[in-house]
């Protein structure tokens, strides 16, 4: 358990971290673009712009941290029971923020702070309360229905994406979440995995949901970056994230808490993700504060604002 949750945290320190690189450079590519040639007829950033923010040396290193943070993750949900691994992993909007203020010279406000503080609070709980992970083992038709409906969760979501364009920012956020749940629902019931299988491995559809899962949803959380203020898309993306991974887990594939402690759990499960739902919403910052508008000189250009930090994954 104590070798699980470690692991957790630590994919929680790479996303949080690689998450405001990402934002970085996303931001800095969109102001390198012409506002008309980088979006689709709808509003929406076409595929060039996106494939240019992800060439920024800070969204490469902020992916390769990101890609830390997958393995590490996934190695949690085979220790630790979903609602627990999964949590843990989204509570990296916590990283994102308190590193925003060193990085992005962004100022939390008491809000904030609070709600960092329920979130850390609840995921003592949550390991309080937390028992053995169930199972390993699900019916092969459940490994189809994951892949096929990972399938329509990255194709629904990019077309809507296209089609919706700004208006498109919560839904990204949700179905990205959704699309990262569901890679942890795939991590846990893997076949060939133990003992190793390579036949059994590159034979089970939950593989290519893995693989589906993650770059579609990395696509769908990098589109979310760059459509204005991703709060809201991140509060749908810690709930997509957290709750039907969570869910699964307990009724089919037997997660559970500690005899006794079944309330204790469930207050920390609502606790962290109302927590870090509220961390994602209030963390509306377009950047460091401005001077006064009576301390600028007649004739001196605004001041460059910051980009605003991701909430990501």
């Amino acid at each position: 358990m104590l070798i699980g949750l470690l692991t957790a945290i630590a994919a929680s320190i790479c996303y949080g971290t690689g998450s405001v690189l990402q934002a970085v450079g996303s931001r800095r590519a969109a102001r390198t673009t012409p506002a008309a040639a980088g979006v689709t007829a709808h509003g929406g950033p076409n595929l060039s712009s996106t494939a240019k923010a992800a060439m920024t040396w800070e969204f490469i290193v902020g992916t390769i941290l990101d890609f830390a943070g997958f393995g590490l993750g996934a190695l949690a949900a085979r220790m630790l029971p979903l609602f627990l691994s999964q949590t843990v992993i989204s509570a990296n909007l916590v990283i994102t923020a308190v590193l925003s203020v060193r990085m992005l010279g962004i100022r939390l406000t008491r809000k904030e702070w609070i709600s960092i503080g329920v979130v850390c609070a609840a995921l003592v709980l949550l390991a309080t309360a937390a028992g053995h992970e169930g199972g390993h083992h699900a019916p092969m038709a459940t490994h189809w229905w994951l892949f096929a409906v990972t399938a329509l969760i990255i194709v629904g979501g990019t077309v809507a994406v296209r089609l919706l364009g700004g208006r498109a920012a919560i839904l990204a956020g949700l179905l990205s979440g959704l699309a990262f749940g569901a890679l942890g629902v795939g991590v846990r019931i893997l076949n060939g995995i133990d003992p190793f299988d390579p036949a059994a491995l590159l034979g089970d559809p939950a593989l290519y949901a893995i693989v589906l899962a993650g770059v579609g949803g990395m696509y769908l959380h990098t589109v979310a970056l760059q459509i204005g203020s991703v709060n809201g898309a991140t509060a749908a993306l810690v709930v997509g994230e957290t709750v039907l991974p969570g869910a699964i887990g307990v009724l089919w594939l037997g997660d559970a808490s500690r005899p006794g402690l079944a309330w204790l759990a469930v207050l920390g499960f609502v606790l962290a993700v109302a927590g870090a739902v509220a961390v994602a919403w209030y963390g509306n910052h377009d950047g460091a504060e401005a001077p006064d508008a009576d301390t600028l000189q007649a004739g001196d250009p605004e001041p460059a604002r910051e980009p605003e930090p991701a909430h990501p994954r």
